[in-house]
């Protein structure tokens, strides 16, 4: 008996896990499309650096909401990309009077452009270590008259945000140059784990509304593919009964087959898993045949059907808030029921 609910168990992490790394996978591939991650970083650097554009508005909005509006199809706040080397010397910051839109994030790609590569024209870099940051406004500073003092007398004469951040640094620093570009670098460094905490709240979304599209695409009835499952383990069972019992227990498997011969029967119900057979509800299912290649079907009206069934809603609940949990979550639970060991440990 303990073998049929650890056969339930398996069969309902299994598929919560394949549907989670579905999830997973179409999140990967909606970022990388539309590069999600370089725009939040260099929307925070056009933010802090240089300020909001000459409409008023946050390159980087604060609500969720706004950045999906934003980020992903309105505005792009990376760069043009370079194809030409960084120049040995650091150009100066413009004077208010010469500024230009988004001085100071140019002349910050200017410094990093070396590891970057074009993606539609834009830049594609998507991280810049702290470190790197530092030594590129320590080199920034190195162009100005006065060092540390005149970068930060332009930045405040640009009425840039990143001149109160610098100036607390710099005063912190007590005026050194070494205890400046590691203050540089921790503060940068604490600013992006603020970042990150905000692009993992837009994600989390992207992944709550992939969770509903894939739920109702595929029509994953979480309850009904528990009751599938047991009902297929019974299957096995009495297969497996009829087989010891001998001749005298082939009639009983025979009328639950239809047809004359059962062997086509328990032939085919044994070689489609109950996943399998849920699948193919989806509103495009495939099957393979013995022999000929692959068939596409489209199950429009048998999917419409299942999501307008009251009865299969509860279900749907179900699957929606397992694939939440998402991939990693499935995969640990899955190794604690098979005993499998991570290779970390």
């Amino acid at each position: 008996m303990l073998s049929v609910y650890v056969d339930l168990a398996l069969g309902l992490v299994v598929s919560f896990l394949l549907l989670s790394l579905l999830v997973s996978g179409l999140n990967e591939a909606f970022v990388r499309l539309l590069a999600i991650r370089s725009k939040f970083l260099w929307a925070y650097l056009r933010d802090t650096m240089d300020g909001s554009d000459a409409q008023g508005r946050s390159w980087l909005p604060a609500k969720v909401r706004d950045v999906f509006a934003a980020l992903p199809f309105v505005r792009d706040p990376r760069p043009k990309h370079s194809d030409q080397p960084a120049p040995s010397q650091a150009g100066a910051a413009p004077a208010r009077e010469t500024k230009a839109e988004d001085a100071m994030v140019n002349l910050l790609y200017q410094r990093v452009q070396e590891i970057d590569h074009p993606k539609r024209g834009r830049t594609s870099i998507a991280n810049i270590p702290p470190g790197r940051f530092s030594v590129a406004l320590m080199e920034m500073a190195a162009a100005e008259p006065g060092g540390v003092e005149g970068l930060l007398e332009k930045l405040k004469s640009m009425r840039s945000p990143l001149y109160g951040h610098l100036k607390g640094v710099w005063e912190t620093a007590q005026r050194d140059l070494d205890r400046f570009r590691q203050g540089v670098e921790t503060w940068f460094d604490g600013e992006m784990q603020r970042l990150s905490m905000l692009y993992k709240r837009y994600v989390k979304w992207v992944v709550a509304a992939l969770g509903v599209v894939v739920t109702l695409l595929f029509t994953m009835d979480g309850l009904e593919y528990g009751k599938t499952l047991l009902r297929d383990n019974a299957f096995r069972t009495s297969v497996a009964a009829v087989a010891e019992a001998g001749p005298d227990a082939y009639n009983e498997l025979k009328a639950r087959c239809t047809g004359g011969d059962p062997v086509p029967c328990v032939t085919e119900t044994l070689s489609q898993p109950a996943l399998v057979k849920l699948l193919d509800q989806a509103l495009v299912s495939v099957s393979i045949p013995a022999q000929g290649d692959p068939v596409v079907h489209w199950n429009g009206g048998l999917w419409w059907d299942r999501l307008t069934t009251p009865s299969h809603w509860p279900g749907f609940l179900l699957s929606y808030v397992a694939l939440l949990f998402g991939a990693p979550f499935w995969w640990d639970v899955f190794r604690r029921i098979t005993g499998m060991k991570s290779r970390r440990s």
